[in-house]
């Protein structure tokens, strides 16, 4: 084959939800194909801003933000409890009027204010911070944790109240919730083969993903199994792009033709 072809040039989020999505570009064939970079959630979307990358796993609130074009098929999204995007309150939720949030996600937030407005009637003052919970607490009355560092926190045994933001958005509209998805400002057509064919090598391999990574992640391995073969969704079809299109209009952000993409 031809070995001096174009590598397009990929961005990704290091968090455990990401690794089947990228399986195949790391161990697969499609590594042949990409130059993989991981970075924070606001790094990545920097370098795309940037030009740095051509595509990156890029969350929804930045897709409508860059005015991003989205590659069809596959993401990370939920339908029900997702367990990495928890929101924790020391006070009554109904008397919540700041919020420490993450500052990995602006989809996250943005989530959060709408789960907060539509059941409890606030809106909160919401500041970046570390996710340290009991810091974040210290200051705000409720905190905002997403990905790895929500994966190992036990809300169970923690004595806050919490929500889990995807088993809320759930229960308001009857949708998945779509978290990131692979997006650019141009994406060649074939980034869609590439990036659907890295996660169909990595389906078939989750029980070696939970192995590789449930130690170095700081969670126990039933989680990491339980979060990945049931709590994300990692197909975009025409439910996904109906929560994704519902979501970007209820949190007030800008429509792009991007969401007219369904996957075919």
């Amino acid at each position: 084959m031809n070995s001096t072809r174009h590598k397009f040039r990929i961005g990704a989020v290091s968090y455990l939800n990401t690794v089947p999505l990228v399986w195949g570009m790391l161990h697969g064939e499609q590594r042949e194909q990409v130059d993989l970079s991981f970075s924070l959630p606001s790094e990545c979307a920097r370098q795309l801003e940037s030009g740095q990358l051509e595509v990156g796993l890029v969350p929804v609130a930045e897709i409508t933000r860059q005015r991003l074009e989205i590659v069809p098929g596959v993401g990370i999204a939920c339908f029900g409890p997702v367990r990495s995007i928890l929101l924790f309150s020391r006070v009554p939720w109904r008397k919540v009027q700041t919020v420490a949030a993450d500052i990995g996600s602006r989809t996250s937030v943005q989530l959060a204010r709408i789960i907060l407005a539509e059941r409890f009637g606030v809106e909160p003052e919401i500041t970046a911070q570390e996710p340290r919970l009991e810091d974040m607490l210290a200051q705000s009355d409720a905190a905002l944790i997403i990905g790895d560092p929500a994966l190992r926190l036990d809300p169970q045994s923690l004595p806050y109240e919490h929500l889990d933001l995807g088993d809320e958005w759930r229960k308001l509209t009857g949708l998945p919730m779509v978290f990131a998805a692979w997006a650019g400002r141009q994406p060649a057509p074939g980034l869609a083969r590439i990036t659907t064919a890295s996660y169909e090598f990595g389906s078939t391999h989750i029980d070696e993903i939970i192995e590789s990574e449930y130690g170095k992640r700081g969670v126990t391995r039933a989680l990491a199994e339980t979060y990945l073969r049931h709590h994300i969704r990692f197909v975009l079809g025409e439910k996904e792009m109906e929560g994704l299109r519902t979501f970007v209009q209820w949190a007030g952000l800008e429509k792009t033709d991007a969401y007219a993409t369904t996957g075919s």
